[in-house]
């Protein structure tokens, strides 16, 4: 949070009135140090206390939006270095570039492709966040143009790219009120370019020729009264960007503030296997946005697949929904198997299941997303709560049978499960990869 706990009851009122639901004020200090509690809890503070700890407790990186809707892109709000000190906030943003150099029909069809781009990974969909037009041609009306046609094919948000400021500004004419991200303010047109960034609200990237002139560049535009802003160091070497992302991220936790803005960065090597190679180095150091060339499945899903990893929250397992889900096309006599809502165990089962060309009803007990012998041991899957699920889930109006299979890692929750739920408990196997086996053995006996 940037403040002990003692700083921060400094600012407090001191009453001990215990409004806030703490029994002291300097318990309330110590929680909101430890980001258990927030400033707004307490009806007594002071304008003025509320104005030193706002400043003092912002994340050390500003959260910025780019777009609007549905496909809102959000960036920042990062406050450590390393995602097992606590975790990463906003997942990096994949861009993909449409040159304004092409024909309306050329652009079209690209914008296609990449709408397309979306995966199925453990239940959830992921894809490309943001589409970047270029203004390759030097031209501000073909730019307008394309950005029209871009703006026209697609959802996502848009980052137009060009130095130019009156091509900026016609093409802020045709999309401005989806608050498109501008790249962007250079030393030589900031001022413009500010000025178009505050009249349609947008975010804009600064770009600096390395570290020391963008923090100059960064102050100046702040001067201006503008704080929503994307950072660019200007490198393109890999190892340069990957060494200027992590000067930015290490200033930025040290509340150096010209640096506490989310970062871009440009993928331009031409050989696609070493482009996603400089991409992952991107995605794993820091950056706020990734903006790629290609638009190949194969690579972008890489790209996704690494970037789930990286930024999945290590203390929020992933979860499915607690519901009934359906493999193959069951019937009333189709078998009903009880698992967990770890997203893992649900598709290990839900595999096998497949596997085993039985068609079947999986109904995954809500957990927390935990695995079986950790839900049972947290007391998270017990008796009560799979009784609880096999009455309210529906389960029982789409069989015609009261069986039911559990893991049998859990056999000792049989009994009880039998006597609260009224239905026959079978134990299943300890592993999901014995349930063919085990329906020739016991099911279809």
């Amino acid at each position: 949070m940037g403040l002990t706990g003692l700083e921060i009851f400094k600012q407090l009122p001191k009453t001990n009135c215990k409004d806030c639901g703490h029994p002291t004020c300097l318990a309330f200090a110590m929680a909101m140090a430890a980001g258990k509690a927030g400033l707004d809890q307490c009806p007594h503070v002071s304008e003025a206390a509320k104005e030193a700890l706002g400043a003092a407790s912002a994340p050390p990186v500003a959260l910025v939006k780019i777009g609007t809707g549905e496909k809102e892109l959000t960036l920042g709000n990062e406050t450590v270095l390393f995602r097992h000190d606590k975790r990463f906030e906003h997942p990096t943003g994949i861009a993909i570039t449409v040159s304004d150099t092409a024909g309306e029909e050329e652009i079209a069809a690209r914008v296609g492709q990449i709408n397309k781009l979306v995966f199925d990974r453990v239940g959830q969909l992921h894809s490309v966040n943001l589409v970047a037009v270029t203004n390759d041609s030097g031209d501000a009306d073909k730019f307008a143009a394309a950005v029209k046609v871009v703006a026209e094919n697609t959802a996502y948000p848009l980052i137009l790219i060009t130095e130019d400021t009156a091509a900026m500004e016609k093409a802020l004419e045709v999309v401005g009120s989806k608050k498109p991200l501008l790249c962007g303010a250079t030393a030589a047109n900031y001022e413009g370019m500010t000025a178009l960034a505050k009249k349609y609200e947008a975010p804009m990237v600064v770009k600096g020729t390395d570290l020391n002139g963008l923090a100059e560049l960064v102050e100046k535009v702040v001067a201006l009264g503008y704080k929503q802003l994307i950072l660019d160091s200007g490198a393109r070497e890999v190892h340069k960007v990957l060494a200027d992302q992590t000067q930015i991220r290490r200033q930025a936790l040290k509340r150096f503030r010209p640096f506490g803005y989310p970062t871009i960065t440009f993928v331009t090597n031409e050989d696609p296997i070493q482009a996603v190679a400089d991409a992952t180095v991107y995605i794993c150091k820091y950056a706020g946005i990734v903006v790629l060339q290609t638009a190949d499945p194969a690579d972008i899903l890489s790209l996704i697949t690494l970037r789930l990893n990286i930024y999945t929250d290590p203390q929020k397992p992933i979860a499915v929904e607690s519901k009934i889900y359906e493999i193959g096309n069951p019937g009333p006599d189709s078998p009903v198997y009880i698992t967990t809502n770890f997203s893992l165990t649900y598709f290990c089962v839900a595999g096998d299941v497949e596997a085993s060309r039985v068609p079947g009803y999986i109904l995954p007990v809500d957990t927390d997303g935990i695995s079986v012998l950790t839900g049972w041991a947290a007391g998270k899957f017990t008796a009560e709560k799979i009784a609880e699920m096999l009455k309210n889930s529906g389960i029982a109006e789409k069989v015609s049978h009261r069986k039911v299979i559990i893991p049998g890692g859990v056999a000792v929750l049989s009994g009880k499960l039998q006597e609260l739920s009224g239905w026959e408990v079978l134990v299943g196997p300890r592993e999901s990869a014995g349930i063919p086996s085990f329906l020739k053995q016991r099911w279809n006996a």
